[in-house]
């Protein structure tokens, strides 16, 4: 069986959560820099090769009321780019509120400056997945 990764994507960082062996839960999670999204492009194929990922999942940035701004189709732009570096299907699983619920748990744990800078995105990018880890098992 193929791990599942989800990705947030970001304007510096990009945060990634890859699925266990079962694809039932959240294994691991990185940060990676993405202001020059080719690079991020080349580090997310990497990942997926080095833990053999079979699926991806891009948070789609929607509008509180459903539609789709700007940033959304950044992101659609950059899964299509995706999609043709790694060979692997990429979904786009909405992303509404993850960075803000990151946030709330981070300041939870105490997670404050410089080390809650350095996590919130694979945190936003583990909710992503366990989202959509969540729905597949309905």
């Amino acid at each position: 069986m193929k791990r599942i990764m989800g990705i947030d994507y970001g304007d510096a960082r990009t945060g990634v959560a890859i699925s266990d062996l079962t694809c039932s839960i959240v294994g691991q999670t990185a940060v990676i820099p993405s202001r020059v999204p080719e690079r991020a492009i080349a580090d997310l194929a990497r990942l997926a090769r080095e833990n053999d990922v079979g699926e991806l999942v891009l948070g789609l940035p929607r509008n509180m009321d459903g539609t789709e701004g700007a940033r959304a189709a950044l992101c659609r732009a950059f899964g299509e780019e995706l999609k043709k570096a790694t060979g692997i299907s990429v979904t786009m699983w909405d992303e509404r509120r993850t960075t803000v619920e990151a946030h709330n748990i981070l300041s939870q744990a105490n997670y404050h400056g410089r080390k809650r800078k350095n996590t919130v995105d694979a945190v936003a990018a583990s909710l992503i997945l366990e989202s959509y880890l969540r729905f597949r098992s309905r």
